[in-house]
């Protein structure tokens, strides 16, 4: 079997080396998101990265990444998924990546598109500016927002103020845990309290919204590729008319501030939730990350 293990911090360059050679993959290939969610698991293999994860109880293998053998892994992949004695499930398959499939095992894989995995990119400037008729909604919103609050301020996340944003997103998860006890929460929860303990040695980038000296909101992003940030966790106080945009605008214009490169941020998926999908799709998207699944033919009857 293929000898996968978690991701240590120590692995970052070596890993980040992969990821930055090859076309912008999703969100789920970002090395804070593969070191900071629960059970991710990756091998290095002729020159690329393998991947092995867990999603929504099943063991899935995301796509391979890396300008080595891909065709080798794949080969490795099926093998390793018979050995385990599960079914060859392969995830975030882009459409380079269905054609790679199909080139190299042609009728053996069942692909589906999975419109729920989609990740939502939008262009810095349309974010950090909200020019044109087609925010003028969310600009008015903003726009609101800063009357209602004139002294607003935004700094940096860093370790001196760290402690607060953590503050604040407890409360979050206390008011939304009160609102629903049996919201699916915990995972989110320690992901995000690691990307608090872990912040300067993930090279992440994070901004406080503030006003008369309290969180009004968090964020966290780091670089997903050489023209993207990935944005990771966005949280911002609910009875607070406008607090969400405030911190998704300002955001944009520090990174933009900070990384003049960065033409792009990824604000990732919307697991299928209606009120999210219909959030993010407000914010006009340049362009939608177009993820399916990959199933080996021969173990469908496992599913």
């Amino acid at each position: 079997m293929i000898d996968f293990q978690l991701l240590k911090i120590s692995q970052k360059e070596a890993y980040q080396t992969i990821l930055l050679s090859v076309p912008n993959r999703g969100c789920e290939y970002s090395f804070a998101n593969l070191y900071l969610w629960g059970h991710q698991q990756v091998a290095f293999l002729h020159g690329c990265a393998a991947f092995f994860s867990h999603f929504f109880g099943r063991s899935v293998y995301p796509y391979p990444i890396g300008n080595g053998d891909r065709r080798a892994v794949l080969e490795e992949i099926i093998a390793d998924s018979r050995q385990r004695g599960i079914p060859c499930r392969i995830t975030s398959v882009l459409p380079q990546d269905r054609e790679e499939l199909e080139q190299w095992f042609p009728g053996q894989f069942l692909i589906r598109t999975d419109r729920d995995s989609f990740d939502y990119v939008y262009g810095i400037n349309d974010l950090a500016d909200l020019k044109g008729r087609k925010f003028q909604k969310k600009r008015n919103h903003f726009n609101r927002f800063r009357a209602e609050h004139p002294n607003y301020t935004t700094q940096p996340l860093t370790l001196d103020n760290v402690p607060l944003a953590q503050e604040m997103v407890e409360q979050w998860y206390a008011r939304r845990l009160e609102e629903d006890p049996h919201g699916n929460y915990l995972l989110e929860r320690i992901a995000m309290a690691r990307a608090f303990r872990c912040y300067e040695k993930l090279d992440m980038e994070g901004l406080l919204l503030l006003d008369e000296g309290q969180v009004l909101g968090v964020t966290l992003g780091s670089r997903l590729s050489g023209d993207t940030f990935d944005i990771h966790f966005e949280k911002a106080r609910e009875d607070v008319d406008g607090a969400y945009g405030a911190i998704n605008c300002e955001f944009a214009r520090h990174l933009r501030l900070e990384y003049p490169e960065v033409a792009f941020l990824n604000r990732e998926d919307d697991l299928g939730l209606e009120g999210l999908r219909k959030a993010k799709l407000s914010y006009n998207p340049t362009v939608m990350v177009e993820k399916s699944w990959a199933y080996l033919r021969e173990d469908l009857h496992h599913d």
